[in-house]
């Protein structure tokens, strides 16, 4: 159908009215266009023969004067002189036969043969890909030269012109006839570098005109480079992908199948021979691709592009040269003989890890978290991992739980993970901290049990009775307090105990255990106690001292 409409589109165009009118003028153009060309070229070839005609005189009288020099170094530069004129002569040769014909001559000069060489041999594996490189660049090279050619003859005609002029002047000036002889006989040579200069800048000059005339629009030539590619190189860099990428799509159609019904392989922790053959499989399937991708350049018999190839799996193996220690470790890793095993515990980040599976990503996870990582296997490098034991905990505190911190903050863990730990303290005030900060301060979790030890000190007066019938008042009297404020069946133990004899005071000591629901109320127990304390002091009427100051007299 596309074709249909461009074919319609095309008799159109070519046998309307304006086009038909428009064609002999256009073709009347196009003939005086190429007119003219032929005529600049037909006066290019004529300067060329004359110039040639020209150097070939100067290589005459050059040979003559070398036939009669005696002198050695006028002989040797004689010698120079005709050598450079001679390839002058040859380059006029070479400009006028291309010129002529239109081509270029080198594509028919007879290559020498080449001695064997290994290194030339390996490099030619990489000549395609240059040699392509080199051919998507060559026009705009090419034209690059002619401009800086024409540039340098720009600049060097006037110099040879100046010259021959310099000369002439002196000619006319002086009447020594000796000198006029020597000043004629360089007029000759002077004129034809002259006018060798100028026809190579006519040459160079004419060559960019036509190379710029030739020269098709940006956009008309992307496109038709995208169409050419597309047709052929194109084509065949997508069939080589889609078979690297379905050979791919095979092997691992393939591996879900045969993982399904591997006994062992869903196991939670693989065994070795399991693993080795996960790990053969997987290389496996990337060298099948590498092979299947290289088959198709090869049959398509596009060496530039299967030249480019192997330029890149070459980088690709260099860089894996470079990291094969570090792969070393990882296929350890991956068959579980490695620093860093499933099943077992790793400290990363501050905190600890049970180590799930180890793959290409590998998974951790902390129970007390709720926490999964998943990391690359190259974050495992350099790692070591033990052998968990059942009764270690896997973190300080779980959420929801009530926490005492060495800074004295005291709060409910409301958010936990391995970045970030936050509290919320009694009053609403949140408190965050990062999670090493955090276990630097070494947590007292009392959410489960918790034991408060109050003190508390009596007079001196009641030393006959504060070791035995204080501290069993004391502690009936703080048990039915205990009852009667609701807290006793969240109570689990309760002593009153002598500590010390003090500076001013005999001090006691109330324990009292509590379930971890009560850790809300820690500090409001503690201030219980204390109330409690006095309560029975007053009842009993025990004298509760203070910190006192004595002064003794000297007689």
């Amino acid at each position: 159908m596309y074709r249909f409409f461009v074919s319609l589109l095309t008799f159109f165009i070519l046998f309307s009215p304006a086009h038909v009118q428009s064609a002999p003028e256009e073709t009347a153009a196009v003939q005086e266009e190429s007119a003219v060309k032929e005529d600049k070229t037909l006066s290019m070839l004529s300067s060329l023969l004359e110039l040639k005609a020209g150097m070939e005189k100067i290589i005459a009288e050059k040979k003559q004067k070398l036939k009669k020099s005696s002198s050695d170094s006028e002989k040797k530069e004689l010698q120079e002189e005709l050598a450079k004129l001679d390839k002058q002569v040859t380059d006029s040769g070479n400009n006028f036969e291309r010129l002529a014909t239109g081509i270029d001559l080198e594509l028919f000069v007879e290559k020498k043969p080449e001695m064997f060489d290994w290194k030339k041999e390996i490099s030619s594996l990489l000549k395609p890909g240059i040699q392509e490189i080199k051919r998507l660049t060559i026009r705009a090279r090419q034209k690059t030269k002619l401009k800086e050619n024409a540039n340098y003859f720009q600049k060097l005609a006037p110099v040879a012109h100046d010259a021959g002029k310099n000369i002439e002047s002196l000619l006319s000036q002086t009447t020594d006839k000796k000198l006029k002889k020597h000043l004629r006989e360089l007029q000759p040579e002077w004129k034809n570098i002259a006018e060798m200069i100028d026809g190579k800048l006519e040459l160079a000059q004419m060559e960019l005109e036509k190379m710029e005339s030739e020269d098709m629009s940006l956009v008309e030539s992307s496109r038709n480079s995208v169409k050419n590619f597309f047709r052929t190189r194109g084509l065949y860099l997508l069939i080589a992908i889609a078979v690297f990428a379905a050979i791919f799509l095979v092997f691992r159609l393939i591996y879900q199948a045969l993982i399904k019904v591997m006994p062992g392989y869903k196991a939670k922790h693989r065994s070795f021979p399991i693993r080795v053959w996960d790990l053969f499989f997987r290389l496996l399937a990337i060298v099948c691709a590498v092979v299947g991708l290289v088959i198709v350049l090869y049959a398509a018999e596009d060496w530039a592009l299967l030249s480019l190839t192997i330029v890149f799996f070459l980088g690709v193996a260099w860089a894996v040269r470079q990291t094969i220690p570090k792969m070393w470790y990882q296929f350890r890793l991956m068959l579980n003989i490695g620093s860093v095993r499933e099943g077992e515990r790793l400290v990363l980040h501050g905190v600890p890890w049970l180590v799930q599976d180890i793959n290409v990503y590998s998974t951790l996870e902390n129970p007390a978290l709720g926490v999964k990582l998943r990391l690359p296997i190259d974050e495992l490098i350099g790692k070591n991992s033990r052998s968990v034991n059942k009764n270690e905990p896997w973190f300080p505190c779980k959420k929801n739980d009530w926490v005492i911190l060495s800074d004295g903050s005291r709060g409910k863990v409301v958010s936990l993970s391995h970045e970030m730990v936050e509290l919320v303290e009694r009053g609403g005030a949140h408190k965050t901290y990062q999670t090493a900060d955090f276990l630097a301060l070494s947590p007292k979790n009392i959410s489960i049990n918790f034991r408060l030890k109050e003190t508390f000190g009596f007079s001196y007066d009641l030393q006959q009775n504060c070791t035995d019938t204080i501290p069993e008042t004391l502690q009936a009297f703080i048990g039915k307090k205990v009852e009667e404020e609701g807290y006793q069946d969240d109570l689990l133990n309760l002593r009153v105990e002598f500590q010390q004899a003090g500076a001013s005071s005999l001090d006691l000591v109330v324990i009292a255990d509590f379930k971890g629901t009560m850790a809300p109320l820690y500090n409001r127990l503690r201030r219980s106690i204390q109330r409690w304390c006095v309560d029975c002091s007053t009842t009993n009427n025990w004298e509760i001292p203070f910190p006192q100051l004595t002064v003794h007299k000297g007689q």
